[in-house]
């Protein structure tokens, strides 16, 4: 029997599993695509604004549910992951300070992105610079209005088709 190491998981009992064993599961959820994410925040409309205005995500919706309001926030509004953005209105007594969340963005210029942020009176907890592990790409660190960590990462270029030949 061969195992693939890098499909071995350790359960709480601590057998380990094979490749077969551990992705079973796989083949019905192997279309799956990452639609949204949510965070909770204290003030919506503060967050909405440095989300839309100082980092330029698009409001793409809006739901007042029950028990909470969100804006879903995205890049590009004809695909990828959204942004939820939730603040509970049902009076109970919800934390959103400093929380252990990370929001990762590419931005084209993650120097200046750290600029608005500062300038919009936010902390830059890391100067965007070069990070020789991830090929030299520029990485910087952020806090959004409720503390949250925010990943400044420069966009990758697209790759760019070769020029034709003359001849």
């Amino acid at each position: 029997m061969v195992i693939d190491e890098r499909a071995m998981t350790t359960c709480s009992d601590e057998r380990a599993m094979t490749n077969e064993q551990s992705t079973a599961g796989d083949e019905a959820m192997s279309n799956g695509v990452l639609g949204a994410m949510g965070i909770g925040v204290s003030d919506l409309r503060r967050s909405t604004d440095f989300y839309t205005r100082v980092l330029g995500m698009e409001q793409i919706g809006r739901l007042r549910l029950p028990d909470m309001d969100e804006v879903m926030l995205a890049y590009d509004r004809s695909r990828g992951p959204a942004l939820v953005l939730m603040h509970h209105t049902d009076g109970r007594a919800v934390s959103y300070a400093d929380l252990p969340v990370k929001v990762v963005v590419y931005v084209g210029d993650p120097t200046a992105t750290a600029a608005a942020i500062r300038a919009d009176g936010l902390d830059v907890t890391r100067e965007p610079a070069a990070v020789p592990e991830l090929g030299d790409a520029v990485v910087g660190f952020a806090k959004d209005p409720d503390g949250y960590v925010v990943e400044l990462l420069q966009r990758p270029e697209r790759s760019r088709r070769a020029a034709p030949s003359g001849g």
